[in-house]
């Protein structure tokens, strides 16, 4: 079996990806937002981190975290995190025989994409990335019309106009 080597750093800003097992015509992450949105509440509670953009779509989500000045073990919350969210959902998912032998849940894939940002440039082409994502995947034609993002946060805190990710041609700055 391969061994993954994560390394943690205190302070560290990290993009994520995080995907449900099954992903075709699924929208657990969206029919289940209140109870995902408890299950980060209650993470951040114990293991603090701070969210500087979010995406929810249907069958994934990105993020970028920030942790805290003494903490850097991201894993430990992702743990928590799908924990926390599985424990509040109803069984039914279709679950492996590797994963029934571990007495697991067949929601999250184990694995989760980690990149950790390396300068502002960066940064802002993650966010880019995070918003952009529902329109990427046909969700929705406007960035604004997603609800599920923090793009919206970035309007109100003036750092989006809320026409941003809109044109006739439905691309932006090279993002497709």
């Amino acid at each position: 079996m391969t061994e993954y080597r994560r390394f943690y750093m205190p302070k560290a800003m990290w993009f994520f990806t995080v995907n449900l097992a099954e992903r075709k015509n699924n929208a657990l992450l969206i029919d289940k937002i209140d109870e995902l949105r408890n299950a980060f509440r209650y993470v951040k509670q114990r293991k603090p981190f701070h969210i500087d953009a979010i995406v929810i779509m249907p069958e994934h989500l990105h993020c970028i975290w920030t942790l805290p000045p003494y903490d850097g073990d991201f894993s430990v919350r992702w743990n928590m995190l799908k924990g926390r969210f599985s424990r509040a959902i109803d069984h039914g998912e279709r679950i492996s025989k590797s994963r029934q032998k571990r007495r697991e849940r067949g929601i999250w894939q184990r694995r989760l994409w980690a990149h950790l940002i390396e300068d502002q440039d960066d940064f802002n082409r993650h966010v880019e990335y995070i918003h952009w994502n529902p329109v990427k995947h046909g969700h929705v034609q406007n960035v604004i019309d997603w609800p599920y993002s923090s793009f919206h946060r970035y309007v109100k805190q003036g750092i989006y106009q809320i026409n941003w990710g809109h044109n006739d041609n439905n691309e932006i700055n090279g993002i497709e």
